[in-house]
This record gives C-alpha cells, sequence and structure tokens, in this order.
C-alpha cells in the first residue's frame, strides 16, 4: 500500500464537453509538441476548438467562468481516440482536471491518464445525458470504493472503469515512480550488476 498515491475518491465541479470522438489533436494539437518537457502544455488545451468558438461568438466550456477550478470533464462517447500522444492526458491533468467521467475511452488515452494520475471512469448514455444537462456548478463525488458517481445532495449512479485500474487507484500502485522509490535498493543492486552503466560511467 503506497498511502500518498492511494486515490479513493475524486470530488469537484465538472465542466461539461458535448460531441463524440474527441481526439487526442483535438485535445492537444500536434503543433504544441514540440517542447521537450510537458511544462505548459495546459495553455493550449483544445487550443482550436476554442480559437473556433472565439471566431463564432461563442463561448467554449473550457472558457466559462464556471469552469476555473473545476477537477472533472464530462465527456460523451470515444474520449481520447486517434493518436496515442501522451500529452494530451498531460495536458488535461496540468489544467486541473483529476477525473473524467465519459460514456467510453479509447483505450491508449486510459492508460496514459491512469499513468500519470487523471481517473477516467465510464457511465451510460443515459446517465451522461441525465448528468450533462442538470450537472450546474453542482460538486461530483466519483467513489471509486463504491464504484458510484453522487451529485451534492442529489442522486448517485453506478460507474465502470477496468478493475485492475480500479484496484490500482485504491491500492496506490498507478504511481510507477512510487514503487520505484519503495523498493530503491533493489534497483542500486540491479543498477550495479549492469556493466554497460559502469562502462559509460568510466568513458564520461
Amino acid at each position: 500500500m503506497f498511502d500518498d498515491s492511494v486515490v479513493e475518491r475524486v470530488a469537484g465541479r465538472a465542466v461539461v464537453l458535448r460531441g463524440a470522438d474527441v481526439d487526442t489533436d483535438r485535445i492537444m494539437p500536434a503543433r504544441f509538441l514540440k517542447a521537450v518537457t510537458f511544462e505548459g502544455l495546459e495553455q493550449h488545451l483544445f487550443a482550436d476548438d476554442r480559437a473556433a468558438s472565439r471566431a463564432r461568438g461563442d463561448v467554449h466550456p473550457l472558457d466559462e467562468a464556471a469552469a476555473g477550478g473545476a477537477k472533472i470533464l464530462l465527456a460523451n462517447s470515444n474520449f481520447g481516440c486517434g493518436s496515442s500522444r501522451e500529452h494530451a492526458p498531460q495536458a488535461l491533468f496540468r489544467w486541473g482536471f483529476r477525473a473524467i467521467v465519459a460514456e467510453s475511452f479509447a483505450e491508449i488515452f486510459a492508460g496514459n491518464s491512469l499513468t500519470i494520475g487523471l481517473v477516467c471512469v465510464t457511465v451510460s448514455a443515459d446517465v451522461m445525458a441525465i448528468l450533462m444537462r442538470e450537472v450546474g456548478v453542482n460538486v461530483l463525488t466519483i467513489d471509486l470504493r463504491a464504484k458510484s458517481l453522487a451529485v451534492s445532495g442529489g442522486a448517485q449512479w453506478p460507474i465502470d472503469l477496468p478493475e485492475a485500474s480500479r484496484m490500482a487507484w485504491l491500492s496506490g500502485e498507478w504511481d510507477a515512480t512510487a514503487l520505484l522509490l519503495a523498493d530503491y535498493d533493489e534497483v542500486a543492486k540491479v543498477d550495479a550488476r549492469l556493466p554497460y552503466l559502469r562502462t559509460t560511467s568510466r568513458n564520461a
């Protein structure tokens, strides 16, 4: 058990992003992938969609006043499809989202999200329609132990996610860095046995 990495629930206000098949190029356009690190990616989250909304005289969901400080993103089916770029979940996480609730996810996107601490859970299309219509400024609570999602002072619905992912959240084992550091003596022993590391060190 890695107590600092255990995630049992995520609670906060939600941003509603309507539409199926939101791909990773929309989430994080390719021209912003030139950086060596992920620092600052959140500035370009949905950059083209937001610019298109402004050009139409509309307000993109991320630019609405109520989106400030939101922790949860609501989406429709096949969220995160397209290329496997890990920059997409990185940008969402760095924006401040700690969970995404969707009708379904692209598998690679969900896997990339798990490795950085971004919870991905699914609900039925009927439940999503209710959430998108009624969530407003209410606080949502995702309970991974109970496998439920609740609106503050209101209804509660079941959620779904792969059981392996759920157990990784509840045990803290989703956090590969914590796993590595927890047994660092063993890492050092392996390091000492690798001859090419010793050779590289001597020739440096």
